[in-house]
């Protein structure tokens, strides 16, 4: 019964990865749009897109090492 809820909360724990790749898409969906109506900040807005690309994936690595340390430590 413990392996079994050791293998359901390592799997919850890997969903947010799917948030992740929501938020990277919102990121630059947010870039396409901004460059559209404005061209002239495009230099600008795309630091800010990198910005924000790296905090959210920053955010999906710590998904894998919950997972790792739910199956392995608890």
């Amino acid at each position: 019964m413990l392996e079994g809820a050791k293998s359901m909360g390592a799997g919850a724990a890997t969903i947010a990865s799917a948030g992740a790749a929501i938020g990277i898409g919102n990121v630059f969906s947010s870039l396409i749009h901004s460059v559209a109506r404005n061209p002239s900040l495009a230099k600008q807005s795309f630091g800010y897109a990198i910005l924000g690309f790296a905090l959210t994936e920053a955010i999906a690595s710590f998904a894998p090492m919950m997972a790792f340390l739910i199956s392995s430590v608890f």
